[in-house]
């Protein structure tokens, strides 16, 4: 047995897989990850519908922002560094330490007594979301063939939707039935039962390898994406650039630049360069980078447009936006079946995106009275078009890579997402504003004041919907490069990494048929 190998010590009866695993032994570990990364994703967006109560109690509304901006600069630097580590020191450990960090700044912060504290306790919050994400996909990487990875990553993809819809809803229940502590609190009983259930049923014998950790690639890569996505959720938060937009974002790019630099010097990089050669990779890396941006657009603008434009309730408005969530769940466990069934990928991912690119433009086309039944099969198509292709990139990419670099190369494809989700909402979040600023001058040189505020806010909402439709038509465009290679069907780990004598498309004895 290999030293990354991960399996239980005593396979149970009913039909081992080829990792070692029983169908019911692998449904408690997927049980106790999807706990983890429902964790993760649910805190992206429960604490948007408690921002105005907890400003309120502070009495400091110009932080409020920060409270999301903190956990997302964590999270989101966090995760390359996440798969790295979890290489050399095996998944279990740095995944039950991430789990421990995050119920750590959850309760923290629901033990706040101001901003500056909540914020900073979100950020320790963030610090284990980074590992959450990235490591549950990993661990699945390791204990699950490519071939029949499909049927049981699909939820994964549900339940990343499932946690971003959930989110305002649970939050604005809480917040009116109890306290927005609770919006923090809730977190600790799932996560306990996470904890529980990964460290009884997830064994390995993970060796350490004689590797030390890229310090200098850590400091540069961590800095370099923390301005940068301040200089973006600066800019997002006005129109215009703001003075810490203009230095944070050209310093961000220069150490990122040092950090690729970097990299293809260093013994032991955090995300080695090689990697970029493999087809599936790469292709993969900026497809979630461009999908993050459509996609987090969608799950932030819709809830706003409810409840400002329709005077729905916080509540309310979450359960409308049910109709993507079943979109997304319905092709996501569908499509992931299919693929175990059929050995193919591609097409998932070009019809995925296709169906993406028509939601957004249908997107664009809401109005102030849109029907409900008009407005859910909107929604629904949006949905139905990112599940088939989330968690399908996640299959190809693993599939192509070596598996000492599995953690490294699956926690790479989360991170570029997350990156674009945050990217994306600033930019977007700053063409609505600018839209209704410029819609509210042109009412005032007309009429000499604002008319039809919602109108105004609802048209600048359709511009940046109609902004991110040719970003989906690039992902269409993209998925075409993507080669489908053989999924293979037992846990290679015996495969050399991409570039060490071996072509990039037949690593892991995958064969490229597409």
């Amino acid at each position: 047995m290999s030293a990354d190998n991960t399996r239980l010590a005593r396979p149970e009866r009913g039909g081992p897989t080829e990792g070692g695993y029983s169908h019911r032994q692998i449904l408690v570990i997927m049980s106790g990850l999807m706990l983890g990364m429902f964790l993760a994703a649910l805190d992206q967006t429960i604490v948007t519908t408690a921002l105005t109560r907890i400003s309120e109690d502070f009495h400091r509304l110009n932080l409020y922002n920060w409270v999301v901006t903190s956990y997302l600069l964590t999270s989101t630097v966090t995760t390359p560094l996440y798969g790295k580590i979890s290489d050399l020191f095996g998944r279990k450990a740095i995944f039950q330490f991430a789990i421990v960090l995050f119920l750590a700044g959850s309760a923290l912060s629901g033990l706040s007594g101001s901003m500056v504290q909540l914020i900073l306790f979100r950020g320790v919050q963030g610090l284990g979301a980074g590992g959450l994400f990235s490591l549950a996909l990993s661990i699945v990487g390791d204990v699950i063939p490519p071939r029949d990875r499909g049927r049981y990553q699909g939820y994964f993809g549900g339940v990343f939707g499932v946690a971003s819809i959930v989110g305002p809803l649970a939050g604005g229940f809480l917040v009116d039935e109890a306290s927005w502590r609770w919006v923090f609190y809730v977190n600790l009983p799932i996560g306990v039962v996470a904890l529980f259930v990964i460290n009884r049923v997830l064994h390995t014998d993970h060796r350490r390898r004689a590797a030390r950790i890229d310090v200098g690639g850590a400091l540069l890569s961590v800095g370099g994406v923390a301005l940068l996505l301040i200089a973006v959720q600066s800019a997002g938060q006005v129109a215009h650039l703001t003075t810490t937009a203009k230095w944070a974002g050209p310093l961000g790019i220069v150490l990122i630049a040092a950090f690729i630099w970097w990299e293809g010097r260093a013994a032991e990089p955090i995300v080695p360069l090689r990697l970029f050669r493999n087809n599936a990779f790469s292709v993969a890396s900026v497809l979630g980078l461009v999908t993050g941006a459509v996609m987090f657009g969608a799950i932030i603008f819709l809830p706003l447009y409810l409840q400002t434009v329709r005077c729905i309730s916080p509540t309310l408005s979450g359960l409308r936006l049910l109709p993507l969530l079943i979109g997304l769940l319905f092709t996501s466990i569908t499509s992931g079946l299919l693929i175990s069934k059929w050995g193919r990928y591609k097409g998932f991912v070009i019809t995925g995106t296709a169906v993406l690119s028509v939601g957004m433009y249908l997107m664009s086309l809401i109005q102030v009275d849109t029907g409900a039944v008009v407005l859910a099969a909107m929604m629904f198509v949006v949905g139905a078009g990112l599940g088939l292709f989330m968690q399908t990139l996640i299959i190809a990419v693993q599939n192509a890579i070596s598996m000492q670099d599995m953690g490294v190369g699956t926690s790479a494809i989360t991170f570029f997402r997350t990156l674009g989700g945050a990217v994306g909402a600033a930019v977007l979040g700053a063409v609505l504003l600018d839209q209704e600023r410029v819609l509210q001058a042109a009412d005032i040189a007309k009429y000499g004041k604002v008319l039809g505020t919602a109108h105004n806010f609802t048209s600048a909402m359709d511009r940046a919907f109609l902004y991110s439709v040719p970003v989906a038509v690039i992902a269409f465009g993209l998925s075409f490069l993507l080669k489908e290679v053989k999924l293979r069907t037992s846990l290679d780990r015996s495969a050399p990494p991409v570039g060490e004598g071996v072509a990039a498309d037949q690593v892991s004895g995958g064969q490229v048929v597409a």
